[in-house]
């Protein structure tokens, strides 16, 4: 086998998959997962993966488009992820590098450092320098918004799948209400056990306060995203004004953007996108920022490839566990006692189940 290896092409499908639990937040529900799935094939047969999550399903044809045409640029190009992600960048830079084309480059990202750990015979942590190894998880996958009765059922059910933590949806108009229903679940799941809130951006930044000072005796590792996610200034004031840690970052569009909000001190804590920040690549970069400005990093959804990050990410923090794309994964992400085990099989551990894939597939 020679040392250089090139794309030969990159593929893109777009599927529709059912979620084991539909998830209700203050800004609407989710039902089925939009997704678009990522090959790169290369001249020496290793293939790699990479998933993305569209949201909503009027943004899977946009999206699988724009890695198409992104796909068309690489053909025949030397596998060197810093290398795409260059010409990428420099060949969208007037487009503008944020929203799809964020998230396809991001995906041709992904797909590009699974293809070279599979060629290198590595796991995707072991070829960033580092070893899998267990990563701490929270449950993210439910918990939305719905009365406090169902919540503490549902907590039970996300908590028995091997976890010691979860994440609980607020924002409901009446603040008592949320309320209610984090005291619900901590009364009945324990002390011992880790809860997060996450507002989804519903609030003001008045109201965050307000709400916040109403969270603060309750125990909550953080509080997420209470206000628009890009108002850095207004998240400051919250931080300051709370106890309780504010957590932010999906949003981030690269590392730039969390560059910004870390000048700001807009947070306590950062869990970047791996597909919004820009990929394997993007992570690195956001990862390096985090541990010079001494701040936590979690991740924000795409369990298996994240796992694999934060075993090289010097504040690694938390890992949010979704399974949003097991209907049509061959091997799902193995959690046990709390943790995340990613595997010392080549690559991100994201393999296809073919046959699933046909029957969700988007013509």
């Amino acid at each position: 086998m020679t040392d250089t290896i090139r794309i030969v092409r990159f593929t893109a499908r777009a599927v529709i998959v059912p979620m084991n639990l539909p998830l209700l937040t203050s800004t609407g529900a989710v039902a089925k997962a939009p997704l678009v799935l990522i090959d790169c094939e290369t001249d020496q047969g290793a293939v790699g993966h990479a998933y993305l999550f569209a949201i909503t399903p009027s943004a899977l044809k946009p999206l699988t488009a724009m890695v198409a045409d992104m796909a068309d640029l690489l053909k025949g190009d030397e596998l060197l992820p810093f290398e795409i992600e260059r010409k990428l960048t420099q060949r969208f830079t007037l487009l503008g590098l944020a929203g799809l084309q964020r998230l396809a480059q991001s995906g041709i990202d992904m797909a590009a450092w699974d293809a070279l750990a599979r060629a290198r015979g590595l796991p995707l942590a072991r070829l960033l320098g580092g070893a899998p190894k267990p990563v701490r998880a929270y449950n993210s996958k439910g918990l939305g918004i719905m009365p406090a009765g169902a919540a503490v059922d549902e907590a039970h059910r996300l908590l028995a799948e091997g976890f010691h933590a979860a994440k609980i949806r607020v924002g409901r108009p009446d603040a008592r209400e949320d309320l209610a229903v984090v005291r619900a679940v901590r009364k009945a799941v324990g002390d011992e056990v880790t809860l997060m809130c996450d507002y989804n951006q519903a609030l003001t930044v008045t109201e965050a306060i307000r709400r916040g000072e109403m969270l603060d005796d309750e125990g909550l590792c953080w509080i997420e995203e209470p206000i628009r996610h890009d108002d850095y200034e207004g998240c400051a004031r919250i931080a300051d004004a709370l106890r309780t840690p504010v957590q932010i970052g999906e949003n981030f569009d690269s590392a730039f953007s969390m560059q910004a909000a870390l000048a700001a001190e807009a947070c306590d804590y950062v869990m970047p996108d791996v597909q919004r920040i820009g990929g394997v690549t993007g992570w690195l970069r956001a990862a390096a920022l985090a541990h010079a400005a001494g701040i936590e990093m979690s991740t924000h959804l795409f369990s298996e490839v994240s796992a694999h990050l934060l075993c090289v990410t010097p504040s690694a923090h938390w890992l949010e566990y979704v399974d949003w794309a097991d209907a049509v994964l061959a091997r799902r992400l193995t959690i046990k006692d709390g943790f995340a085990l990613p595997g010392e099989e080549p690559g991100n551990g994201i393999e296809w189940d073919e046959a699933a894939v046909k029957t969700y597939l988007v013509g």
